[in-house]
């Protein structure tokens, strides 16, 4: 087991919202690393190869560094680009592939055991923890018979391995929409399922009506008010209003949502307010939880409510936190 420096700050999480808290620490002359299971941006990195962002690039900036982009609406591939010249630029210390195991020890002085990619045990001293694990890791199940067959999927990236093949879409929001889309312009024949009685009113404004004359032309057949019972090698039953009904297919993608690593956030300490969203406990002006010396940043913040917190918003984070921290933290010596 390895032993690393002693930092003023440890940030658990490298999407953006991570970056901005890390950035806006090290302007303050604290000592910063960031520690992340994935890659830099990984929940971004697993968005579909091809997707377009609804917002435009300036409400993707973080630490004061412009965003360029000749599109109104950015791409994926851009923003990864953006963000990992954000990094180079502030020569954050980030640690890759590095899944956070368990937390112990107190305000001013936290030990995090971690483990990298080839099994072996880390450990890193902090005094401070920032968590700003995001909620794109762990989707939300359907616990029905067949969910864990190789064929069904959580994450859509995209098409081409779908072509000609008959493709069920779970799901009624952007993400689905979007990949029931792309599925069937790339030769796939595509059926989208959804529990309730019409599409999401917030799907992007020039998806929602591309995906609605998709269907009333039957080139995307959908059911609605219907879900699904079991999943087999071959086929999938849905529940629909007129009855069972059994389908041929080859993939399943069910894009039903995600949400935060509740179990972790709990071995912390930091409570959650099961009356509000399972929100985790923190003080909305600063953003340390009920834990002391330790922060929530980011979508964690909104508990089961993760279509309230962005980028966009997300990103001030960390400027909340800085300012807390400069408050109670006079950075390390050089020598630790």
């Amino acid at each position: 087991m390895s032993e690393h420096t002693h930092f003023d700050v440890l940030v658990i999480g490298a999407g953006p919202t991570g970056l901005a808290c890390a950035i806006a620490a090290q302007r303050n002359g604290l000592r910063v690393v960031l520690v992340d299971k994935g890659c830099l941006t990984n929940s971004l990195f697993n968005y579909p190869a091809h997707m377009t962002f609804f917002t435009t690039p300036e409400l993707l900036e973080i630490g004061n560094m412009p965003f360029s982009s000749p599109n109104q609406k950015p791409s994926r591939s851009e923003a990864l680009e953006y963000y990992r010249k954000v990094a180079e630029h502030y020569r954050l210390d980030i640690r890759q592939y590095e899944n956070v195991d368990h937390v112990t020890g107190s305000d001013g002085d936290f030990t995090v055991q971690t483990t990298d990619k080839f099994g072996r045990k880390l450990i890193h001293r902090t005094r401070k923890l920032i968590v700003s694990t995001g909620y794109y890791d762990l989707p939300n199940y359907l616990s029905i018979p067949g969910e864990d067959l190789p064929k069904v999927k959580h994450y859509y990236h995209e098409p081409h391995p779908y072509f000609d093949q008959d493709v069920l879409v779970i799901g009624g929001k952007n993400s689905a929409a979007i990949a029931a889309l792309d599925l069937w312009r790339h030769g796939a024949r595509v059926t989208l399922v959804h529990r309730g009685a019409a599409l999401h009113p917030h799907i992007k404004y020039w998806i929602k009506p591309d995906i609605e004359n998709r269907i009333k032309n039957g080139e995307v057949v959908a059911h609605f008010n219907t879900t699904v019972s079991e999943i087999t090698e071959d086929s999938v039953t849905l529940l629909t209003p007129g009855g069972p009904k059994v389908l041929p297919n080859h993939f399943v993608f069910a894009l039903t949502g995600y949400h935060p690593d509740f179990d972790f956030i709990e071995s912390l300490g930091v409570r959650l307010d099961e009356a509000n969203a399972r929100c985790p406990v923190c003080n909305p002006a600063t953003l340390e939880s009920n834990v002391p010396g330790i922060y929530l940043a980011g979508v964690v913040v909104a508990g089961e409510r993760t279509n309230e917190i962005f980028i966009e918003n997300g990103r001030f984070h960390g400027d909340l936190i800085a300012n807390d921290l400069s408050e109670k933290l006079q950075p390390l010596p050089a020598s630790t």
